[in-house]
């Protein structure tokens, strides 16, 4: 019902809008947005690492789509109630639809034809339709106080989201796009629900020429509701899902600070609160082998950094910094017996995790260093360099071994998909209307999965994600203000990499980066 009205609204303000538009005095003015996009792509699957490392371009699912349409619309007002304070209002809404349709077994089961009826087997169809509104306001607004100028923002968010989630649907046996069904129910029919409201207030204190510090508070009130079908057991019944509805509110706190030692360089630091709030699929527990803990809580943590940026004259720039992220009540999933002897898996907060690092960039042009007006033009040569430690703190997983429930702790292990070591270096050159870059990364190895396992599995789901090199190129030209060329070269050496194993959708498995590529591109403006 909430949303059907505010499809009314969003159209009726539309329509008054460009009727008023004309009307508006100088200190307000109002925009509308309205956007649709769709994009349909066929899906290759993923790799085992065997069929990977023998030719990581070959697709071994040519029966999988991905289909997304996409619709926003915005109305925008901004009101300036003197030359000091302005208002900010946003309404908007949006309608999408994610439609997939593929054969997602495991990798080392083909898709081929089935000897006994002669044809593909079926392919599973998914479909997501977002239906979601919201309303955004922020006052902004400058004052002095002590005889310094200072900056005070506020505002507030209201959200209000339906997915409607409909899964393991039956498809054709054919090979192109279609989410028509063979059997026309959806085993899985659910409907999620999301309310989110927030108050945030932060101020700029310019406590002296050099020093500012900006503290702020932000309360979040989340409402998630799941209901509907969560599948059929064995005797063709439905399996209810369960009742799910959690309500929760908190406050978040944050400070930023910066000292600038001279004109251009700074030193800063900041401290900041954050959250995880439980997903859908925190809620989705068949209620038949799982459960959920009554006491589930979002997951909580803080980051904070500290570093030192700036300029030498015009010819350096720099920026270096250290971190840390505390990630706690991370929600995992254990085995549990229960008293009858039967066994099922507990969605539960399951430990915490630390990120810890430094993060460095340095940008050189030693031709200004030399000459201030060069005459061939401008070279600037940069460096970045990210380290990070993603450690586990004791987070306890309980398995199923036999008739047995065997305890572990991940303690130290890392943290999945987090390289230790990340590094970008290249050049730029500038000459009238030229402009040509070159960029060479190289990103550390990584493991897909919290228990570090090393040796790929069967299925290219576990393993470690080999370290990679890549070399891009690129160049544009600037004939005019407005018409350009680009052109340029993506993975020149033609590295074979991938950065992802994946469980399920769009693969399972290995998902190979892009080879080699090329591309040209023409600019106008009219």
């Amino acid at each position: 019902m909430f949303i059907s009205m505010l499809k009314k609204l969003l159209f009726l303000l539309i329509i008054s809008l460009f009727s008023l538009d004309h009307s508006l005095a100088q200190n307000r003015n109002s925009t509308a947005e309205l956007m649709r996009s769709n994009m349909r792509s066929q899906q290759p699957g993923g790799h085992s690492d065997s069929s990977f490392a023998a030719n990581a371009q070959r697709s071994f699912r040519a029966r999988n789509w991905f289909d997304i349409t996409w619709s926003t619309a915005g109305i925008i007002a901004n009101y300036r109630i003197n030359d000091n304070q302005r208002i900010n209002v946003k309404l908007f809404g949006m309608m999408g639809d994610r439609n997939s349709v593929g054969f997602l077994r495991a990798i080392t089961i083909k898709d081929s034809i089935n000897k006994a009826t002669g044809e593909y087997n079926n392919r599973t169809v998914d479909i997501d339709q977002y239906r979601n509104a919201g309303l955004e306001a922020r006052y902004l607004g400058d004052y002095k106080l002590l005889g310094k100028n200072h900056s005070l923002a506020a505002g507030l968010r209201f959200f209000k989201g339906n997915t409607f989630r409909y899964r393991d649907g039956v498809g054709t046996t054919g090979s192109d796009y279609t989410i028509e069904l063979v059997k026309p129910v959806w085993p899985k029919d659910i409907d999620y629900q999301t309310t989110n409201t927030a108050l945030f207030v932060e101020n700029i204190f310019r406590i002296s020429d050099k020093f500012i510090v900006i503290p702020g508070l932000r309360y979040e009130y989340i409402k998630a509701k799941a209901s509907g079908r969560n599948g059929f057991d064995s005797n063709g019944s439905e399996i209810i899902l369960q009742n799910q509805e959690r309500g929760r509110g908190f406050l978040l706190a944050g400070i930023g600070t910066e000292y600038h030692i001279t004109a251009k360089t700074e030193l800063y630091a900041n401290i900041t609160q954050a959250y995880r709030p439980m997903q859908f699929a925190d809620l989705t527990a068949p209620p038949t082998t799982n459960e959920i803990d009554p006491s589930l809580e979002d997951a909580r943590g803080y980051n904070m950094d500290l570093g030192y940026r700036g300029r030498v004259s015009n010819y350096l720039y720099f920026d270096v910094s250290g971190f840390l992220l505390q990630y706690n009540n991370r929600i995992g999933t254990i085995s549990q017996q229960r008293a009858d002897g039967s066994f099922y898996n507990l969605t539960t907060n399951v430990g915490n995790s630390t990120s810890k690092g430094f993060e460095g960039v340095v940008e050189i042009n030693p031709v200004k260093a030399i000459n201030e007006n060069p005459k061939w033009g401008d070279v600037s040569i940069f460096v970045s360099y990210g380290f990070t430690e993603a450690l586990y703190g004791n987070i306890t997983l309980i398995s199923k071994v036999g008739n047995n429930l065997v305890e572990t702790n991940l303690k130290n292990n890392q943290v999945e998909n987090a390289p230790r070591h990340i590094y970008r270096t290249g050049f730029n050159y500038y000459f009238k209307g030229l402009i040509l870059n070159a960029q060479v990364s190289y990103v550390a190895d990584a493991f897909a999965d919290a228990n570090n396992t090393v040796k790929p599995t069967a299925n290219g789901q576990n393993g470690l994600i080999p370290s990679y090199t890549v070399i891009d190129l690129s160049g544009t030209y600037n004939f005019s203000e407005k018409l350009n060329l680009k052109a340029g070269v993506n993975n020149l050496s033609n590295v074979m990499y991938f950065t992802r194993r994946a469980g399920g959708y769009p693969g399972p498995g290995v998902l190979p980066a892009e080879g080699r590529g090329f591309f040209v591109s023409v600019g106008a403006k009219f």
